[in-house]
């Protein structure tokens, strides 16, 4: 779709930035806070990059009223940041710690006092280590049940302050990491596994939303989700649907379930097939449905490319798995991957990457807006996008960061197009504000506009330097967005 001329954005955009809890606030262990699965899996050797862990971090535990007054000085309309489960309960059900929930109040207070509108996610992967321990986390059902009691908390205490709620940050990103790749806590290889604990969470997710609306019926509420759009990677029909395939099992799986309250039959069926579907309850069944999303944030960094499956291609040339069935086909651990049999990936030969391997797509962006806004139809907020880099801070202490600029001005271009074709956007929150802790690449991964002076062996002083690409991020938010090219 051609436009002659963008349109502008809206007066009301809400133009941000987001952060991680265990990423940027440090004090793991201070004022009552428990320890939280990421607090013990990052102290096992190898886990991490040069045994980077959350301890210190960028410690904006005590530096908040400073990285706020940046955010002040920037002229950020929005924040988002998450609260840490264990700091609110140490055990994760039990007794509140005061402390902690007073941090995230005063937190919430400071922003709106300096005119910052608090976008507040209530898990951002940091599960109390005593649910893990005592429930196995998200495998046990009483984890869901803890994760209500905790929404409770904050409902009652931030929920006249606080308007927009995102409960869970990037499911299929977490679920995949700690169940089936074992690279994110619990450190699991199953997909049985990662299946049913992905129900759970799909289970507290709507319990949250369905409390939600009962005490903040003046808030807005829904899930950040990693979508990422699938290409095919050529005109060959299998390549297609090959891809159609792709877009069911990487995005629909996930949000169908947050916004039609049911699983997509067509996945369901092939995990039930491989014996691999999550066990639904009709308890489960109504909870799910009665939970209505009052927007889709989205974390987009990059999509993927599908081909014919591996098998059917096999067949076809070779005619050599005939007598084989597919679905009884294991990766060389012995877990089944029924996506394996629908699809395989490629790279897309049309994409540069960045230094870590992801894939710049900027128009994808406007084709993952498009299509989550005609298959759901609901406000979408951006809750993340960004770029990871190794910045250089030189002699004169200024960090030159051209690459993340033209990274953020090309990704919010196609995001005005969109805009303009009709995509109902309620603003932008850009990965991140500040520097902070990578979970697994230590610091060396750099994603604010705000660069903060340590490494992975030190500390040092914590210095906030704001870099060239917190000054173009003040000029678009002055202009509401008029500084980007404004035609195509």
């Amino acid at each position: 779709m051609f436009h002659t001329q963008l349109d502008p954005f809206p007066q009301n955009f809400l133009w941000g930035a987001a952060s991680a809890a265990y990423q940027i606030e440090g004090a793991w262990a201070t004022e009552g806070k428990g320890p939280s699965i990421w607090d013990t899996y990052a102290q096992v050797p190898g886990n991490t990059f040069e045994e980077t862990n959350g301890k210190v971090a960028i410690d904006h535990y005590h530096h908040y009223k400073e990285d706020i007054a940046l955010m002040k000085e920037m002229g950020l309309g929005a924040y988002r940041f998450s609260v840490a489960w264990s700091r609110v309960l140490p055990d994760g059900e039990g007794e509140v710690n005061e402390a902690g929930l007073a941090f995230y109040e005063n937190l919430v207070d400071e922003l709106v006092k300096q005119g910052i509108v608090p976008i507040l996610t209530l898990y951002h992967w940091d599960l109390p280590q005593a649910l893990q321990d005592k429930y196995q986390g998200w495998e046990g059902r009483e984890t869901a049940v803890a994760f209500e009691k905790y929404c409770r908390i904050l409902f009652e205490r931030l929920g006249t302050k606080v308007t927009y709620w995102v409960t869970m940050n990037e499911q299929n990103v977490f679920t995949s990491l700690g169940y089936r790749w074992a690279a994110h806590p619990p450190g699991v290889k199953d997909l049985k596994r990662m299946y049913a604990a992905n129900h759970i969470i799909n289970i507290a997710n709507a319990k949250a939303i369905n409390l939600f609306h009962e005490m903040v019926p003046l808030g807005k509420i829904g899930p950040s989700f990693g979508y990422g759009p699938m290409y095919p990677f050529s005109c060959d029909p299998e390549d297609v649907l090959a891809a159609e395939n792709g877009e069911a099992f990487n995005n629909a799986w996930f949000l169908d379930v947050y916004c039609k309250g049911e699983y997509p039959k067509f996945v369901y069926k092939q995990l039930a097939k491989a014996g691999l579907a999550p066990v639904v309850t009709e308890e489960d069944q109504a909870i799910l449905k009665k939970a209505k999303p009052d927007f889709l944030g989205i974390n987009y960094y990059h999509g993927g490319t599908a081909q014919q499956n591996n098998y059917q291609k096999q067949i076809a040339e070779k005619r050599a798995f005939s007598k084989v069935d597919p679905y009884l086909m294991q990766a060389e651990d012995g877990t089944f991957s029924p996506e394996e049999t629908m699809f395989a990936t490629a790279e897309n030969p049309n994409l540069k990457k960045t230094d870590w391997g992801w894939e710049i797509d900027p128009v994808g962006f406007r084709v993952a807006l498009r299509r989550i806004q005609a298959n759901y139809d609901l406000p979408i907020f951006i809750t993340e996008n960004g770029l990871g880099a190794i910045d250089q801070l030189t002699e004169d202490k200024k960090i030159h960061d051209p690459y993340r600029i033209t990274y953020l001005q090309e990704h919010l271009l196609e995001l005005q197009k969109a805009l303009t074709d009709g995509v109902e956007i309620i603003g932008y929150c850009a990965w991140s504000f500040t520097d902070l802790l990578s979970w697994l690449n230590g610091y060396q991964k750099r994603y604010g506009f705000v660069y903060v002076d340590r490494d992975n062996q030190s500390a040092r002083q914590l210095e906030r330097i704001p870099k060239d690409s917190f000054y173009w991020y003040q000029e678009l938010i002055r202009t509401n967005g008029a500084s980007l090219i404004s035609h195509t």
